[in-house]
This record gives C-alpha cells, sequence and structure tokens, in this order.
C-alpha cells in the first residue's frame, strides 16, 4: 500500500488542522494515524476499522480530534481541533493488511507506513 499524507503545518494553540492520507494499491483492514513528538516514541492518535467506520481515540485526543475515511476515494482523515503545543509532532498514517478487529488500535499491526507530515503548534 502507498500511502501519501499531507495538511499539516505551522498553527496557533486552539487552531485546527485537517491531515489527509491517501492510499493506493492493495486491500487493507484499518487505516490509523500516528505521532512522534521529539524525544518520544511513536503513539497511537487514531485508528479506523475500514469496513465500519468503527474507531479508537489515544486518550490525549479525545473530544479533540475526530478520525473519517472516505471509502470510495481511500482516503483517511484526521480533524484535529483545539490543538496544543503538546500535539507537535510528526504526524504519520498507516494501514494494516492483517488485524482483526480487536487489535486495530495496536501500532504493532501496521505494515504499511506513509512519510509523515509536521504538525507544530505554537503557544
Amino acid at each position: 500500500v502507498q500511502l501519501q499524507a499531507s495538511g499539516g503545518g505551522l498553527v496557533q494553540a486552539g487552531d485546527s488542522l485537517r491531515l489527509s492520507c491517501a492510499a493506493s494499491g492493495r486491500t487493507f483492514r484499518s487505516m490509523g494515524w500516528f505521532r512522534r513528538a521529539p524525544g518520544r516514541e511513536r503513539e497511537l492518535v487514531a485508528a479506523i476499522w475500514w469496513t465500519s467506520g468503527s474507531s479508537s481515540y489515544a486518550d490525549s485526543v479525545k473530544g479533540r480530534f475526530t478520525i473519517s475515511r472516505d471509502n470510495a476515494k481511500k482516503t483517511l482523515y484526521l480533524q484535529m481541533n483545539s490543538l496544543k503545543p503538546e500535539d507537535t509532532a510528526v504526524y504519520f498514517c498507516a494501514t494494516s493488511s492483517r488485524t482483526i478487529y480487536s487489535t486495530f488500535d495496536n501500532q504493532n499491526v501496521y505494515d504499511s507506513w506513509g512519510q509523515g507530515t509536521q504538525v507544530t503548534v505554537s503557544s
């Protein structure tokens, strides 16, 4: 699966951004957004089970971020509202072709990764 993420940028605290990730190639079962902040390990932000749209979020973004997808366009979105400086990170999209429903929010099952897009939130 080839993934192309876009939509990152420099914003102020409280602003919004929308990330997009276009997928092409073989089929997959779930997609997710992950991020890696400076000096920290990569973490799950949100994931979605592709067929049903069921989603899972990290506690730190619940109520602020919304993951969605367009099946026809094979595109994943992440609407990020009320951004905080601690949201600053490189954001990656990824797909999993082998996960089952109970583990689609586990980053270890993701096997195709995009190149990342930088999100910087200033205070």
